[in-house]
């Protein structure tokens, strides 16, 4: 079976990217607003500029600002920075198959996470654990299934993604395995919002400074290196020749897709498959210019994440699911969808 699927990029001239960055932005907008308006107690779209931005104190206007302001903000940074680590993984291993939740990524920093709060440290350190857990997860991973992808005269010879992606579920496996045990001896009091963050969950949730940032670095990274991506698409070899950096340049993918998994599973949990459905379909729509498609996949993502997690919130309401709930039962069929496919 080979599962590999992403194509040689064709470029965007600067008008057409600024055309798509744009449709994109106003997408996220449109959704934005929505995830502000509706809820338990639906608000009338004609009411948020008034609600946002006067002094109000209604009821209306508490609501906002204490509840749904921050969750839309904590989705939206969340799902971006999930979407962008998931083009940047795929680029490194060029197969569409590859993201944060996929490659064992999120359930390391979920366990570095939560072993940090396990352990009673300060808050910051439960950003640098899920950091630490997130990188020495795509180490691992790397290191067992891809031992070949460093050799950079290996092109298109043997293609180990397949391996590749199995270790990194079972990886993931062995991570919620280590995570079960933590909530085993947790105490009563934390267990049911430790089992709902791991589940992802964004009630209450609140983006940090960090997680905040990051979207336009990677954004901004993306089309500074993105000639040098889109050369690695060719394979390590062709890339190199072409006079890229290999090494430095999968260093900074892999330290920033680590960040960005880090980053998003410390705010709302490990929530799977959108670093999987949201670069492959615009990829399907767009095409493989990286400095393109990182951002866009920044902006779709944040749409998306902000869309599953207004579901999560009005479909049984006054009652919540969790939102990673919502994001797997659309990804885990495209991921089969995906897994079916030949070249």
């Amino acid at each position: 079976m080979n599962v590999r699927a992403i194509v040689l990029p064709h470029t965007h001239g600067p008008a057409r990217a600024v055309w798509l960055l744009l449709c994109a932005g106003i997408v996220c907008l449109l959704v934005f607003v929505l995830a502000l308006a509706c809820g338990s107690n639906p608000i009338r779209w004609a009411d948020l500029p008034r609600l946002l931005f006067a002094a109000d104190a209604s009821v209306e206007a508490d609501i906002v600002h204490r509840l749904r302001l921050p969750r839309a903000i904590a989705a939206a940074t969340t799902g971006a920075l999930l979407s962008m680590a998931g083009a940047l993984m795929q680029v490194l291993v060029r197969n569409p198959l590859a993201d944060p939740y996929v490659l064992g990524l999120s359930g390391g920093a979920a366990l570095g996470a939560l072993s940090a709060i396990a352990l009673g440290t300060a808050a910051w350190t439960v950003n640098l654990g899920a950091f630490i857990g997130a990188l020495l997860a795509i180490v691992i991973v790397f290191g067992l299934a891809g031992p070949d992808l460093g050799r950079l005269e290996q092109v298109s010879a043997a293609d180990p993604s397949p391996r590749l992606l199995l270790t990194g579920v079972m990886l993931s496996a062995l991570a919620m395995a280590g995570v079960s045990l933590i909530l085993t001896v947790a105490p009563v009091e934390r267990l049911r919002s430790m089992v709902f963050w791991m589940l992802g969950d964004l009630s209450g949730a609140i983006a940090s400074v960090p997680a905040l940032l990051s979207v336009p670095l990677l954004a901004v990274l993306s089309v500074l290196f993105g000639r040098e991506l889109n050369l690695l698409l060719r394979g390590p070899g062709a890339a190199q020749l072409l006079g890229v950096n290999v090494r430095r340049l999968r260093l900074l993918i892999y330290v920033a897709a680590s960040l960005a998994a880090a980053l998003s599973v410390n705010t709302a949990g490990t929530i799977g498959f959108v670093g999987l459905v949201v670069p492959h379909a615009l990829r399907l729509l767009i095409g493989n210019d990286q400095r393109v498609l990182v951002p866009a996949s920044g902006l779709a993502g944040a749409a998306f994440m902000l869309a599953a997690d207004t579901a999560a919130r009005t479909l049984i309401a006054p009652q919540q699911l969790p939102v990673g709930a919502v994001t797997a039962m659309v990804g885990a069929p495209v991921f089969l969808w995906l897994l079916s496919r030949r070249r």
